[in-house]
């Protein structure tokens, strides 16, 4: 039922509008004017004070015509990773590109122009539906800060989907991992290296013995850490005083998580006890993991959704977190969906048409299956 040049159209007038993450003012009143033409009540709210970014989230409200119907929401986000100011988009065979010098921002304006169209489909066709919540948020790609300080009393839905996985359309994002942020500072003592470096302690010498005794990379199939950034020191002939470290831990199983964690946490601070250093390690939860299975409600409505636009669903772990993690973090079940973007994040990302045509018709039909 989509009209394929419409959403065409549409796509590549929202790659048109620079939107860098923190800078989504021209896109946020693009999509809010969009949203209130479509029939929804927009509301954008004031998490622009707190993020720092120029717009706030978008919360758009269309009243359902399904006396009892479930209320569904969707979520995509509006800003872009750089460089993406000035996006030359063409049609390249089956494909939207770039002329190579921006990314091309399918991530995930690939997602908000699949919504726009599955809902002007719905209303070109008089689809019954039940209140639908959309969710499109700022500050994704700066680490989910929209999402993060949404007001959760705004969510009204019973469940819902985020329209911003790579991976084909059928792909659903059924669990995704937990990330705890480590930042660490080691303080050593300085001295001269040339004449008196036994006076000394090197933060840089602490810091890579904790690092070099601690489990890293692959820990087993839930999780992950990783050691991001390392800086320290002066010059040469000062045996350095401070190292900064930035480190994460990411896990789809809390316990396992905290278990990570708590070997990071320990092993900085026992090797800066035994070489008479401290260390100061401050532990931020940044989003919740989320896992549902088959029986669950969301599931089955995105399976049945997928089979109706005649795609093979392929229920799917992550090992990377998105605004699904956040808002399922309140309470409202919520899965990750295969949009079919590629190469996201450079130069070279591309959207494949008919993922693009795919993913719109699942919008339709998640939303049929979602009135039930």
């Amino acid at each position: 039922m989509i009209n394929r040049e419409r959403l065409l159209d549409e796509f590549l007038e929202l790659v048109g509008i620079d939107s860098e993450t923190r800078y989504e003012r021209k896109i946020c009143d693009h999509l809010r004017e969009k949203l209130t033409t479509l029939g929804f009540a927009v509301e954008e709210d004031d998490t622009a004070r707190v993020t720092g970014h120029e717009a706030g989230n978008l919360i758009a409200t269309l009243k359902g015509n399904v006396p009892g119907a479930p209320t569904v929401y969707f979520t995509c986000h509006m800003d872009t990773v750089a460089p993406g100011k000035g996006v030359r988009a063409r049609v390249e065979k089956d494909a939207v590109v770039t002329d190579g010098n921006t990314v091309l921002g399918a991530d995930d304006k690939a997602g908000i122009a699949a919504l726009l169209e599955g809902i002007r489909t719905i209303r070109d066709h008089g689809v019954k539906h039940g209140t639908i919540q959309l969710i499109i948020t700022a500050g994704e790609e700066s680490g989910l800060v929209g999402s993060k300080a949404l007001d959760p009393d705004k969510l009204k839905a019973d469940f819902g989907f985020a329209l911003d996985s790579n991976g084909p359309v059928g792909d659903i994002i059924t669990s995704a991992p937990a990330q705890v942020r480590l930042d660490v500072k080691i303080e050593g003592k300085p001295a001269h290296a040339g004449v008196n470096p036994e006076d000394g302690i090197s933060a840089i010498q602490v810091a890579s013995r904790a690092i070099s005794k601690m489990p890293l990379g692959r820990i087993d199939g839930e999780t992950t850490a990783n050691i991001g950034k390392f800086q320290g020191g002066s010059a040469s002939n000062v045996v350095p005083q401070w190292v900064e470290i930035l480190a994460e831990a990411r896990s789809r199983d809390e316990e396992k998580l905290d278990a990570q964690v708590a070997k990071m946490n320990r092993g900085f601070e026992q090797a800066a006890a035994e070489w008479g250093a401290r260390a100061e390690v401050k532990v931020t939860r940044m989003y919740p993991a989320y896992k549902y299975g088959e029986a669950d409600t969301v599931v089955q409505k995105a399976v049945a959704a997928v089979k109706r636009v005649k795609r093979e669903p392929s229920l799917l772990a992550s090992g990377g977190g998105s605004d699904a993690n956040v808002i399922a973090g309140h309470g409202i079940p919520t899965v990750n969906l295969g949009i079919g973007y590629e190469a996201i994040h450079t130069t070279n990302e591309r959207m494949p048409l008919e993922e693009l045509y795919k993913a719109a018709e699942l919008v339709v039909a998640l939303i049929e299956e979602s009135r039930r």
